[in-house]
């Protein structure tokens, strides 16, 4: 069982989460509070047009709303509330769900000014909950609705890398750029992707204390092609593994990257964050 004591997070400066599942949370507004206070200034959250899409572009202005009011409240220095955008698409689960319709929603929803790429995308043969062919199709119908719509591409890929870099190479990475998601795998992998074009981003494993490889990878790849982010409510770090993950948390991985690399910690933070903001941030200026 994970301990439940309560850890101080590191204080790092802004940093971006750019993988998260607000609509997962038993509460995205105490969510977004907490982000807030733990200095979290950007989240990228996933919305999948095969389930319910339109429940995070309906319900986040309230979220942020109310989290907005919350933080009013807060005693001290005032904290700024995360500003949120939206990734939109399908991921590998439901591609057999990914028809016409759906296509057609996706390309709607792409257009909404918060939308700030497509995703996630990609392959998971591990599960295999829609059949391999269906997965590589609609990774390729995404690819197209990424280049057609000017976003950038977040690709999920498990047990599937080989083809899922081979499908990127056929198919080409988007101009707008590509985030291969939640990357456990080693450096040749990683440095084969940005060769590529793509960003590389971490997650909770990242600071597992036998995943000495993915902290190789964090450390060997070009700085302004490293992300991190949570995948929460999934894969929370160390030493809140076990528990259900969320925005704040992202600070124990950027803090745990930027201890694998050879720059001064706050360089690298203060690269992840501006990374996060240039791919993902169109329209926004850092605080």
């Amino acid at each position: 069982m994970a301990d439940e004591r309560p850890v101080e997070l590191p204080s790092i400066g802004r940093v971006a989460d750019t993988h998260a599942h607000l609509d997962m949370l038993d509460d995205p507004v105490a969510a977004l509070v907490r982000a807030a206070e733990a200095g979290v200034g950007f989240i990228a959250t996933v919305a999948d047009v095969t389930e319910d899409a339109e429940r995070t572009f309906e319900q986040l202005p309230s979220w942020r709303e109310q989290a907005s009011a919350q933080l009013a409240l807060l005693p001290g220095q005032p904290f700024a509330l995360p500003e949120v955008r939206i990734i939109v698409g399908c991921h590998p689960h439901n591609a057999s769900a990914l028809d016409t319709d759906a296509e057609a929603r996706l390309r709607d929803l792409a257009r909404d000014p918060r939308v700030c790429a497509i995703g996630e995308a990609g392959l998971d043969f591990h599960y295999d909950h829609s059949p391999r062919d269906e997965q590589r199709r609609a990774f390729r119908t995404s690819l197209a609705v990424a280049r057609d719509a000017g976003l950038p591409v977040v690709v999920h890929l498990r047990e599937a890398h080989e083809e899922g870099a081979a499908i990127l190479a056929e198919v080409g990475v988007p101009e707008a750029g590509c985030i291969i998601h939640c990357f456990t795998e080693d450096v040749p992998l990683a440095l084969r992707f940005v060769e590529m074009g793509c960003h590389v981003s971490f997650a909770g494993p990242a600071t597992f204390k036998k995943a000495g490889l993915i902290r190789e990878a964090a450390a060997a790849l070009p700085l302004e092609r490293v992300l991190v982010e949570t995948d929460c409510p999934f894969l929370a770090p160390e030493p809140y593994r076990g528990r259900r993950n969320e925005p704040a948390w992202v600070t124990l991985t950027a803090a745990v990257v930027a201890a694998s690399r050879t720059e001064a910690p706050e360089l690298v933070t203060g690269a992840l964050y501006d990374n996060a903001l240039a791919l993902l941030g169109a329209g926004m200026t850092q605080p």
